[in-house]
């Protein structure tokens, strides 16, 4: 009886030691305040959740407020399906009263009846809040903000403040050899060891295989800006550190299966409409002699860098007519730096680009680069455009033209290799077909407009994915974005920039965090890829297609029409037909 009472104490005392050790708070930002008032029902609401930390599965296609009790929410085992090498996404709510330290999420083994699946395949993470626009198409700038989620973070645990919710986004990465079944796993979230809440995940895997990103067929163009990782990480331009920053972000976009690495030619070919202006990769130098002389280690090693992660299909370089038109080289005689306009049409046009050109061919040439090279244009007038043809067909017929076309110029332009059109801008399906005979590709462009529907921060989530959806429908190679990490000067608590509609300049965050507009871009392409192997296999997808036909037949920028659920319709139906 003695040694009992003896064992109790000892396990009391070891009991108060640990209770009474100092809690590290979560080193990280801090999350703008949520300038929306609470109702007195919300505020109600709060009063009556349990004391413990609550959980249960949300919706993907919904963002949650972090100040307001989440609602219609269900516990019972939620079902994700994919097919082997698919992504598939879950979104989890935890939410508090009293508030809760160092909150984690554990995911456990997925276990079918006769095999299993490693719990590594599957990633939880925290969704942070950020400054938005009000979604409407009526704001104007100056309206009061709102507060959204959208960040992934790294995190591997958080603190919870009290009468708050934080979403958990769970992200399956199905292997690609995985047997066809449906697996068993858990959520458990605890709270600086305390409490446990499990939540029941089913995962279906279809016997379909996806085929990786880099083979994918999908035509994806996002554009990157690498000076802006240098500034927002605090690192010297095109250093060695600069260069390890890029790759792990640039291998996020390899793996939703880019296929551009954006260049630009001489300075910023966008006239600084970014906070970080675009930092030269070709110097130009003009010597005392009259020559010229171009150095390309920044290129060089930019371009080498992408190609290593597998970004491999084009190299497409901004822009022989420049926003302003201004170009910079650097003067040997006169030792300073000079800047021209050179205008397309204008004796100086032909003076700056004819010797560059030419050189330029030829270190392309030994670098093997030159057959995936397209100078490209941006939303440049037809005057500009025949000016800057004429000049590169003189120089250098043997590279190739890329242009985001808001002027129907790709049927004057036939020869052109990559075709993006404004998503408003009507195609013709014969012009796409012909092209594609040619081995080019047509695709679409969202940018600052249209309001709907976008990967915006105030943009519902299935918006990304119906991206994906409205190029199959149309027939469209694939998509084009300004712009992949564009970052303002604090993008993980303000996505408001200038005149654009906030988010509308990146679509993931500094030190490789992805959002939740990219995850569901992904599940678009991932949809359009699918749709694509089904067709060449001869399946019949007969349920599908006439899903893709009612998408063609709404208005895809009216946001009244029923879109969540047609993306919910279109996604169960290729589910069905998958299998």
């Amino acid at each position: 009886m003695k040694l009992t009472r003896k064992i109790f104490t000892l396990l009391l005392a070891a009991t108060s030691i640990a209770s009474c050790k100092e809690y590290i708070p979560v080193e990280t930002f801090t999350e703008p305040e949520d300038p929306t008032p609470l109702t007195e029902e919300a505020l109600a609401a709060w009063g009556k959740v349990d004391k413990k930390l609550q959980g249960a599965w949300g919706d993907i296609n919904q963002r949650y407020s972090r100040s307001e009790v989440p609602q219609t929410l269900d516990t019972k085992t939620l079902r994700v399906s994919g097919w082997k090498g698919e992504r598939v996404s879950a979104q989890a709510l935890l939410w508090t009263a009293q508030g809760a330290d160092g909150v984690k999420c554990k995911i456990k083994e997925f276990t079918s009846d006769d095999a299993k699946l490693p719990a590594s395949i599957a990633q939880a993470r925290f969704v942070r809040y950020t400054i938005a626009d009000p979604n409407t198409p009526n704001f104007k700038k100056g309206a009061p903000h709102i507060i959204v989620p959208d960040m992934l973070d790294s995190l591997s645990r958080f603190d919870m403040a009290a009468q708050t919710t934080r979403p958990v986004w769970i992200t399956i990465s199905v292997p690609q050899d995985a047997e066809a079944g449906i697996y068993s796993t858990e959520i458990e979230v605890s709270h600086n060891g305390f409490g446990k809440i499990c939540l029941p995940l089913e995962l279906e895997v279809i016997d379909r295989t996806l085929k990786t990103p880099d083979k994918w067929a999908y035509h994806l163009d996002l554009w990157q800006h690498p000076s802006s990782v240098a500034r927002a990480q605090g690192l010297e331009m095109w250093s060695d550190a600069h260069f390890e920053a890029l790759k792990p972000l640039m291998k996020m976009l390899a793996d939703a299966g880019q296929k551009v690495i954006t260049v630009n030619l001489n300075k910023d070919p966008w006239n600084h409409q970014c906070y970080d202006a675009y930092e030269d990769m070709i110097k130009w130098t003009h010597k005392a002699d009259g020559t010229w002389s171009y150095d390309y280690t920044v290129f060089d090693r930019w371009v080498e860098t992408m190609l290593s992660i597998g970004i491999n299909k084009m190299i497409n370089c901004y822009s022989m007519v420049p926003w302003n038109c201004e170009l910079d080289y650097f003067d040997e005689k006169e030792n300073k730096k000079i800047t021209v306009v050179a205008e397309p049409g204008k004796p100086m046009f032909a003076k700056m680009w004819e010797p560059f050109l030419k050189d330029f061919k030829q270190h392309l040439s030994e670098k093997g680069w030159l057959g995936i090279t397209n100078i490209a244009m941006d939303e440049r007038s037809p005057e500009a455009m025949d000016a800057a043809v004429k000049v590169l067909e003189k120089c250098a017929p043997e590279m190739g033209f890329a242009l985001a076309d808001n002027h129907h110029s790709y049927k004057r332009y036939t020869m052109m290799r990559d075709v993006c059109v404004a998503m408003q801008q009507k195609v013709e399906h014969e012009d796409i077909v012909s092209r594609r005979a040619e081995g080019f590709n047509t695709t679409f462009y969202v940018c600052c407009g249209p309001y709907f529907p976008n990967t915006f921060t105030f943009s519902h989530p299935f918006e990304a994915e119906l991206l994906g959806w409205y190029g199959l429908a149309w027939d469209f190679d694939g998509m084009l974005r300004w712009a992949y990490n564009s970052w303002q000067e604090d993008p993980a608590s303000d996505s408001r920039f200038g005149n654009w509609s906030s988010g509308d300049t990146y679509l993931v965050y500094p030190y490789c965090r992805s959002s939740i507009r990219f995850e569901r871009l992904i599940d678009g392409i991932e949809a359009a890829e699918k749709t694509r192997a089904l067709r060449a296999e001869n399946k019949d997808i007969a349920e599908l297609e006439k899903v893709l036909a009612e998408i063609r037949g709404m208005n895809a920028n009216d946001s009244t029409q029923p879109w969540r659920e047609m993306v919910e319709k279109a996604s169960k139906t290729l589910n069905k037909v998958s299998k």
